[in-house]
Formats: C-alpha cells, structure tokens, sequence
C-alpha cells in the first residue's frame, strides 16, 4: 500500500502531496544544503504532486545547475528540489523537514559529502 504525505512551505504558498514509503533521509554537506539544513527523501518525481501551482515556487540553480532547487519567496523554505536521477529519469529531492505528521528521529539518516563530490 502506497502512503501519501503531505508537506509545504512555512506559509503554505508551496504545497504537495509525495507518494511513497519513507525508508530513510540524507543530509547533504554541500554549500547550499548545509546552509538550508535540508534533510532529503528521494523519490520519482511523478511521486511528488504540487497541489499549488509550479509557477508559485521560485527555483535556484548552482554550480553544474543540475539541481532545481524550489523554494517560497514568500517564507524562503526549500521544500523539494528537481532534478535528473542516475538512471536518468525524473526525481525529486523532497525535503522531509517540510513534511507534516512524521517523526524525524525515527528517520535513519545517511551522511552525504556534497562538498566533495
């Protein structure tokens, strides 16, 4: 049975809906999401339904600008990021700090070196 969360921005204007099993986060040490604090659940991005519109959230690109990182301009949270996964399909980042109803500690998290890679 596949569990549907779901999660938005501190102001609500950026909302979705994420379908899957939350099996585990990663926290990533690279220069952005060190400085944002994000905790990342990767998953297809046709698992991630936005129940505002896309239009509503802005996007940041860096570096190799491979990352579509979305975020409010209202409220500054990053609640998911876009991009192209190893297999080459679609995926999201979504940020599980931004996902109602969870308990983060019962969360395993997996350590991830951004900064190196």
């Amino acid at each position: 049975m596949t569990t549907t969360h779901s999660g938005s921005c501190h102001c609500g204007r950026v909302a979705f809906d994420v379908d899957g099993a939350i099996d585990g986060g990663l926290a990533c040490n690279c220069s952005m999401c060190q400085r944002k604090g994000s905790l990342l659940w990767f998953v297809p991005r046709e698992h991630l339904r936005l129940k505002t519109p896309d239009e509503t959230a802005s996007s940041y690109t860096f570096n190799q600008h491979r990352i579509r990182h979305r975020f409010c301009p209202t409220c500054g949270i990053h609640p998911y990021a876009e991009a192209t996964g190893p297999d080459g399909q679609p995926m999201a980042a979504v940020n599980l700090r931004c996902i109602e109803g969870i308990d983060l500690a019962s969360i395993p998290v997996r350590e991830y070196d951004g900064r190196s890679a």
